[in-house]
């Protein structure tokens, strides 16, 4: 797996000008509960769909599908309604998965905002790194896992998932589509003949909804205070905490974030996307109920046998543990997509399988699984009086003495593929060929940020939010000033 070079990484980062600047197939295997009509939202401004008159016919198609519920099973659901445009195309809720048409259903994976997907690459083993300093590995792709290779590809697999839209096959979306007021748009997008097929009728509803989101600009509006600040524009000047939490995001010996969220040019020439679209095993807690006063648990999870592993399956079947060429032990199981931060500080549910709440809890988890995994992971024995963790972790009281069971929505196996860059571990050199030669952090040991660093970073990831207005005048106090 693709291992950082922390250093080096941090010159190039320093060295650069930082420039500013998919349809339903992004929920990632997931449905929702209804939601708002397009507008504004803690997503910020630039929500609404673009007037009909500014896109091609293609794209005007897609627009129509986009909010089309009679396209699920249940003609209750579309697209928009887990990737609200009030919500940067995002959930309109805290549920760390989504209710399925058949709302006796909910998905398995947390549903990702469509903002700024336009630029990911088809999926490649050996993709390159924009960063220019690492080895190919993993990347591009769309969906959590990458097994679509474009945004058209990407727009099927939730109509047709019985946990997403539900339809029972293409050809009942295809009579939707005919069946509606747009009918004759599609046609003239697409020709006379179609619906001559259902399998070409389908490819050009997919191709539609990409046409939408590469065309209308809310999908990528590029209006965030960053982007103030990336092209030197008026009230692009960020504050002296802001500035900070930069410099934590982009330090390959502190906060280290730029590593895979790298934020300089993407393989399409824009920038400031926050992502270098490769993949990572992160450890992250098993979504399930042993999680003390858990909102929201997976019900896949109840099964103990059931692992969601990313690129190795199940769902993807390619890279799945004795699939022709694979090697032993399988070195894809384990990673899920490193995703766009663009808007990360209006989500309510964070990574693949939603189990974190807010961003300062995520923060805290990359700062301390390895020093402190009793706040993030079960633990069994010990002995002794419980003692209280902070108020951010998963689990709220330790046992002195306990054994934790870290990693624990891995199996053994695989485990050796979860990422040990800083801050994480150490970034040192180790045995651990498969974790990148890297070495944990041993518990107990201080935590590589401050909660002072934490703020600053938080600060700064704010300023990625769309819709900023600068204020008549700045700001003199607060927790994002000095």
């Amino acid at each position: 797996m693709r291992k950082v070079h922390s250093g080096m990484l941090y010159t190039v980062l320093l060295s650069t000008v930082l420039l500013g600047l998919s349809a339903c197939g992004g929920s990632d295997d997931s449905g929702s509960p209804p939601s708002s009509e397009p507008g504004s939202g803690p997503g910020g401004a630039d929500t609404s769909s673009a007037p009909a008159s500014k896109l091609s016919l293609a794209a005007q198609v897609g627009q129509k599908v986009f909010f089309d519920k009679n396209l699920s099973g249940g003609k209750n659901m579309s697209c928009a309604t887990c990737h609200d445009p009030a919500y940067a195309y995002g959930p309109p809720n805290s549920l760390a998965v989504q209710l399925g048409s058949d709302p006796s259903v909910s998905g398995q994976r947390a549903v990702p905002s469509l903002r700024y997907r336009d630029a990911t690459p088809p999926y490649d083993d050996n993709a390159p790194n924009p960063d220019n300093v690492t080895s190919d590995s993993p990347g591009g792709g769309f969906m959590w896992d990458g097994r679509a290779a474009t945004l058209a590809d990407q727009a099927g697999l939730p109509l047709l998932n019985p946990v997403e839209m539900n339809n029972p096959s293409k050809a009942a979306v295809v009579q939707a589509v005919q069946a509606g007021a747009y009918a004759g748009l599609f046609k003239q997008a697409f020709g006379a003949d179609a619906f001559g097929t259902t399998d070409a009728a389908f490819a050009y509803v997919g191709r539609a909804i990409e046409a939408f989101q590469r065309e209308d600009a809310s999908f990528h509006p590029y209006s965030s205070k960053y982007d103030l600040y990336a092209h030197n524009k008026v009230g692009g000047t960020l504050t002296p905490a802001e500035t900070r939490g930069l410099m934590i995001f982009n330090s390959g010996s502190i906060g280290n974030c730029a590593a895979c969220h790298y934020p300089g040019a993407n393989f399409e020439g824009n920038s400031g996307l926050m992502s270098d679209f490769t993949y990572q095993a992160l450890g992250v807690p098993r979504n399930d109920k042993s999680i003390p006063n858990n909102p929201s648990p997976i019900p896949a999870n109840q099964d103990a046998t059931y692992y969601d592993m990313g690129v190795c399956g199940p769902t993807r079947t390619d890279h799945a543990p004795g699939a022709p060429g694979i090697p032993t032990p399988d070195p894809y199981c384990g990673l899920f997509k490193v995703p766009v931060l663009r808007n990360v500080a209006t989500r309510n549910a964070f990574f693949h399988n939603g189990v974190m709440h807010s961003l300062n809890q995520v923060v805290h988890f990359y700062n301390t699984r390895d020093t402190n995994p009793e706040y993030w992971y079960p633990q069994t024995g010990g002995a002794g009086t419980p003692v209280d963790n902070p108020s951010w972790a998963l689990f709220p009281t330790s046992v002195p003495g306990a054994t934790v069971q870290k990693f624990n929505d891995l199996p053994v196996a695989f485990q050796g593929n979860v990422d040990e860059e800083i801050p994480l571990g150490t970034g040192e050199g180790g045995d651990n060929t498969l974790g990148g030669g890297t070495l944990p952090r041993l518990p107990g040991s201080a935590p590589v940020l401050s909660e002072h660093d934490i703020q600053d970073l938080l600060c700064f990831m704010d300023t990625l939010t769309d819709g900023y207005k600068p204020p008549a005048s700045p700001p003199t106090s607060g927790p994002c000033v000095n």
